[in-house]
């Protein structure tokens, strides 16, 4: 790392990129956008119906504030546990956790999501007998 200070930046979202996790993505804040070190932070549109694969992010934690809509959230070891998160709610995830995110709602769920990880997608670990489980138990 280097010992020169990094400047402020300001970012526009414009440019996408689709995730592991199987959701497109508003590039914002992020090791490969500014040089972030400790932290990304990116903007995330899951359409009506839209569903994420089973997953985990190794090593880094999650925080999520929802703008609008409402998200279902499958979680822990078997994804046997459920959260839903509305507008105006925050949720935290903690390095490691299995989740399934999905919007079951008519309307598209919008959230500002930030993550100990400026790569975002390294920790990314896709965890495809969980998403069998999950669709076997509906």
């Amino acid at each position: 790392m280097s010992d020169t200070p990094a400047d402020c930046a300001l970012i526009r979202p414009a440019d996408t990129y689709g995730g592991k996790q199987g959701f497109d993505y508003l590039a914002g804040v992020s090791a490969e956008s500014v040089g972030a070190r400790g932290i990304c932070m990116h903007l995330l549109t899951i359409p009506p119906g839209g569903r994420a694969k089973a997953h985990l992010h190794e090593s880094h934690e999650t925080a999520i504030y929802m703008l609008s809509g409402v998200t279902e959230m499958r979680y822990g070891p078997r994804l046997e546990r459920r959260m839903t998160a509305r507008a105006g709610e925050m949720v935290y995830i903690p390095a490691g956790m299995p989740h399934l995110p999905w919007n079951p709602g008519p309307e598209p769920a919008v959230a500002v999501i930030a993550r100990t990880d400026p790569n975002e997608q390294e920790s990314v670990v896709l965890l495809p007998e969980l998403e069998a489980l999950a669709a076997a138990e509906g």
